[in-house]
C-alpha cells in the first residue's frame, strides 16, 4: 500500500459521500495504490452511517469508529495507526482541504523531504476568529521551535511512515508533529494548498482552542530542547534564584552591620529565604526529570537518537 489517507470525522454526515468521491476521483485520476481510513470520532448523527454504507461498496475504505468524542488528536492517531501505508496523508473532513492537492504534496516528498505541510494561504475563514489568531499562533510556535511554517493548523499534510512512527500523539499535539520530527532530523517542507467555505456542518474549531494550543506549544518547547537532560533547564533556574538569594542575604547582612537594620524587620530576609528555597526546589525538580527520563529510556530500551542509514552494518 502506497498511500493511507486518514480523515477524522465528527458529526460530517453531509459532507461523507462529496468527500469520498472527491478523494477517489483525485487518486484514481494518478493510478495510485491508496487506502482511505476515515475515523469516526464519536458523531451523534448519522457519519457512522453513511462511511458503513460506502465501505460495503468500496474496500479502499477502512472505517475505525471510536466509543466516545476523543478529540482530532486522537482520532488521527488512531487512523495513523491502523495505516499501512509508506506516506500517510492526514486531512479534514469538512471538504475545506482539497484532495486534488494530495498528489503535490507527495511530488514534494519525493524530492527528499520527509514531511510536507500545507499553506492555505488564501484561506476561506473568518478574519478576526480565525485567521488573526493563527497569524499569531504560527508566528509564536515557528519562533519557539525554530521551525518557521506559515499554517501549522493546516490537516493537510504528507508525512513518511517512519517519521510518524517516532513520535507519540497526545493533547492537541498533531499540529505540531512538523516540529516534533525536527527533533529526530526530519527535513521539512511547505507547499500552498487550496481551501474552501464550508458549505455543510458546523466547524468544531474556535478561538478557545488558542488556549489549548498555547498550553500545548509549551510541552512541544520542552520536548524540543530539554526532553532528554531537564536538569539543564531546572538547574539552570535553581542556580540563578540561589544566586539571587545570595546576593539577597548579602544585602540584609549589609543592612544589619553598616546601616543598623534589625534584620527581623528587614524585608529582604523574607526574600533570601524564599528565594534559598526555590532554588533548592528548582534543582531537586530537575534532578527528579533526569530519574524519570533515564526511566523512560532504559526501561524500553528505547535510545535517543535516530538513524536514518546504515552502510555494511549487519
Amino acid at each position: 500500500m502506497n498511500f493511507s489517507i486518514v480523515v477524522p470525522i465528527y458529526n460530517e454526515q453531509d459532507n461523507i459521500d462529496e468527500l469520498y468521491r472527491a478523494i477517489t476521483q483525485a487518486l484514481d485520476r494518478n493510478d495510485a495504490d491508496y487506502e482511505i481510513i476515515m475515523v469516526d470520532d464519536g458523531s451523534s448523527d448519522g457519519s457512522f452511517s453513511a462511511l458503513q454504507r460506502i465501505a460495503a461498496q468500496d474496500r479502499r475504505l477502512k472505517v475505525i469508529r471510536l466509543r466516545r468524542n476523543f478529540g482530532q488528536t486522537a482520532a488521527m492517531s488512531a487512523g495513523f495507526n491502523a495505516a499501512s501505508g509508506a506516506i500517510i496523508i492526514p486531512m479534514d473532513g469538512d471538504l475545506q482541504n482539497d484532495p486534488a492537492d494530495i498528489p503535490r504534496l507527495i511530488a514534494k516528498l519525493d524530492e527528499g523531504y520527509d514531511v510536507v505541510s500545507g499553506w492555505r494561504r488564501d484561506r476561506k475563514d473568518t478574519f478576526v476568529t480565525r485567521k488573526i489568531p493563527s497569524m499569531l499562533a504560527n508566528a509564536l510556535i515557528s519562533s519557539l521551535t525554530g521551525v518557521h511554517l506559515h499554517d501549522y493548523g493546516c490537516t493537510l499534510k504528507a508525512y513518511r511512515r517512519e517519521v510518524l512512527d517516532s513520535i507519540n500523539l497526545y493533547g492537541e499535539l498533531h499540529r505540531f508533529v512538523p516540529a516534533l520530527a525536527s527533533q529526530y532530523g526530519a527535513k521539512v517542507a511547505e507547499l500552498p494548498v487550496n481551501h474552501f467555505p464550508r458549505l455543510h456542518g458546523v466547524s468544531k474549531y474556535g478561538i478557545s482552542r488558542t488556549l489549548r494550543v498555547i498550553l500545548d506549544l509549551m510541552t512541544v518547547k520542552f520536548l524540543l530542547a530539554y526532553s532528554t537532560k531537564p536538569i539543564q533547564l531546572f538547574g539552570k533556574w535553581g542556580i540563578y534564584t540561589l544566586l539571587a538569594g545570595f546576593c539577597s542575604g548579602a544585602m540584609t547582612l549589609y543592612m544589619k552591620f553598616f546601616e543598623q537594620l534589625s534584620m527581623n524587620r528587614n524585608p529582604l530576609l523574607t526574600l533570601t529565604a524564599f528565594l534559598l528555597f526555590m532554588g533548592v526546589q528548582f534543582i531537586v525538580l530537575g534532578l527528579l526529570g533526569e530519574l524519570n527520563t533515564r526511566t523512560y529510556f532504559e526501561s524500553q530500551g528505547k535510545p535517543i537518537y535516530v538513524v536514518k542509514d546504515r552502510i555494511n552494518i549487519d
